[in-house]
């Protein structure tokens, strides 16, 4: 038998238990019962960002599309068998952020005919759909027909681009009624108020679009058991949800709502009263949210409009250990034919990328937010200490500042081979450099204060001075978004500080598989697999390096350069040109132009790693 063909039938048996075939085994550990409902549950998904073959680093989140394919059928089965129901949620930011979409020309090539063959009942686009006029056009014109009615918009409109007209991206809004339960859902599809969405699109904001007849219509509706409000929006602290409850609950007093959130990557549950709650399940396909519903009205039940129903969650690691569990399978019994399908895809998908091709081994592990910035293991100290001064050093003739924001890094580096794969992992976005020649030192050094907040009151103001609220809304976007369990019981963002982080265990034994100690409104019970905590901490918004010069020099001021050239990644070139004019120079999109070449941050990792990273063996 030739070399070729063994290999072949060893994929295929390692496809027989599904995931990919580099991904690592995942870890036993103690888990939790998925709170299952005899009427109402929910599989939600969120901010995946191309992960779909799941994580091939990390065990805990190993399990990909091909799996969640084969969890959602077996789970569909349970409730089929209980006269209940299983419904999917996807609540945007599918693309940007994973080898499997970024690689491809076109991106996502791969991608949407993977994604289209789970049966999702209700989705919505992020932010990251509408950055690039080819990415939403795409969204239009492949994702929007392959999940036909599930698929909604209420607040976004796109310019056709076939008649260039402008229209609504998908449906505003969906009524249906569940295959065995007979509930009827009234289903919304939101954005938040986004501003930063290329000319083709079209985002209504949440507190016009609540005041369109239609909506108003649709809330007034009868015979509704269940209004599902799925979104790219905070389930905490957001405007525009807080907007939409208030409306609901003005002409709909008691009819419960489930909430499907996303964008800032966290795990969280919030309750809005007994009525209303609403779930956001994390990122990067490393979890899986669940909900289910008790005690609905179905238009036949006597049910009192004024009993409670219970409302139930779990976040689920999304890992076989934890999926063949949950779904009362084993390694032989758990894949379905579809899911090994899916699953071949994505490894056939990887291949013809070559996702797997290595650039250089990391020595060490580089956290973006599991270490304190600076420190030897920050990915952030990485960046400015050695990446971009090795990097710009040659290239440039003048004193210059080179800045970026920590938001153009979206995930760690591990020890060992970093390939194509970890080069979109790390930074998948698609902003250049740009610069400024010429600037005066003072407001020049000045510059990256303004932008870590020491005057964020003093640039908001000048924001709301000049009407230039498009650049408050972007300020968000200059953090990456905090990993998911680092939830208070308030939902808030914590930090550094841990005091509220506690250990969650079942019995006398401590766990020891670290992972995500959520708290949230129903408390500390969330988390399906029972984790050791992890402390994450705050980032600066931007970090930069002096090249050319030293910002402390030990001769005296006469060694200080009069001016410096400021150099900076071009998603934050709004901000860099407001914080100049608060500092009294006066500097117009005009007076920028490209750096390094058109290079991005991806480009510059990817050729620093290759040049200073080497392998062992032969890696």
């Amino acid at each position: 038998m030739s070399f070729c063909r063994v290999s072949l039938l060893l994929l295929f048996a390692h496809l027989t238990s599904s995931e990919q075939p580099s991904a690592p085994k995942p870890i036993s550990a103690s888990l939790r019962e998925i709170p299952w409902s005899k009427q109402l549950n929910f599989l939600h998904t969120t901010d995946t960002h191309g992960w779909h073959a799941g994580h091939l680093q990390e065990a805990q989140y190993s399990a990909d599309w091909g799996d969640y394919i084969s969890f959602a059928r077996h789970l569909r089965q349970r409730a089929d068998d209980d006269g209940a129901d299983l419904l999917l949620v996807d609540t945007g930011d599918r693309v940007d952020g994973n080898g499997l979409y970024d690689a491809s020309d076109p991106k996502g090539k791969y991608t949407f005919d993977i994604l289209k063959h789970q049966h999702i009942h209700v989705m919505t686009s992020g932010n990251h759909e509408l950055y690039l006029a080819n990415t939403s056009n795409r969204e239009y014109e492949q994702v929007v027909p392959d999940f036909k009615d599930g698929y909604i918009a209420s607040n976004l409109d796109i310019y056709n681009p076939s008649t260039e007209k402008l229209q609504p991206l998908a449906k505003r809004y969906r009524k249906f009624t569940t295959k065995n339960q007979q509930i009827r859902v009234l289903a919304f599809g939101f954005l938040f108020n986004f501003h930063g969405n290329a000319n083709n699109t079209v985002v209504q904001p949440v507190q016009e679009t609540i005041k369109e007849q239609w909506f108003q219509d649709a809330i007034r509706t009868k015979d509704v058991d269940l209004f599902l409000v799925a979104g790219h929006v905070p389930v905490r602290d957001s405007e525009e949800y807080d907007l939409i409850y208030k409306a609901i609950r003005s002409v709909a007093w008691d009819t419960p709502i489930a909430f499907f959130g996303g964008h800032t990557h966290i795990r969280d549950y919030r309750k809005y009263d007994n009525k209303a709650y609403g779930i956001e399940s994390g990122r990067y396909m490393e979890t899986i949210g669940f909900l289910s519903i008790d005690g609905l009205s179905n238009g036949k039940k006597d049910v009192s409009p004024l009993a409670s129903p219970t409302f139930r969650r779990t976040y689920i690691d999304n890992n076989l250990y934890s999926l063949h569990h949950h779904s009362n399978t084993s390694t032989s019994t758990f894949s379905t034919g579809l899911g090994r399908n899916i699953s071949a895809s994505i490894h056939s998908a990887r291949n013809t990328l070559k996702l797997d091709h290595t650039f250089g081994c990391a020595p060490q592990d580089y956290w973006l937010n599991r270490a304190t910035y600076p420190a030897n293991n920050s990915l952030l100290t990485l960046l400015d200490q050695n990446v971009i001064p090795d990097t710009f050093n040659p290239e440039l003739a003048q004193p210059s500042i080179v800045i970026t924001n920590s938001g153009a890094l979206r995930f760690d580096i591990f020890k060992g081979p970093f390939t194509t794969d970890s080069e979109f992992l790390v930074s998948p976005f698609t902003s250049g450099f740009r610069q400024i020649k010429n600037v005066p030192y003072g407001p020049a050094m000045q510059v990256l204060g303004l932008l870590n907040n020491q005057g964020q009151i003093m640039l908001e103001s000048m924001v709301a001075t000049h009407g230039w609220e498009k650049l408050k809304n972007r300020m968000q976007e200059l953090l990456p978004p905090m990993p998911p369990q680092r939830v208070s019981s308030r939902g808030s963002r914590e930090g550094q500080a841990h005091d509220q982080q506690i250990p969650l265990t079942l019995s006398s034994d401590k766990p020891t598989l670290p992972g995500y100690t959520t708290i949230d409104d129903a408390g500390t019970d969330g988390d399906d697999t029972i984790h050791a905590p992890i402390t994450f901490y705050d980032l600066p918004n931007c970090i930069a390096s002096p090249i050319h010069f030293s910002p402390v020099s030990t001769a005296g001021s006469q060694d200080k350069p009069e001016t410096l050239d400021m150099i900076y990644n071009g998603f934050i070139q709004d901000w860099v040109l407001l914080a100049l004019r608060y500092l009294g120079v006066e500097r117009e999109v005009d007076d920028t132009e490209e750096a390094l070449g058109g290079r991005t941050m991806t480009d510059v990792v990817r050729v620093w790693v290759e040049g200073n990273w080497k392998c062992d063996g032969n890696e």
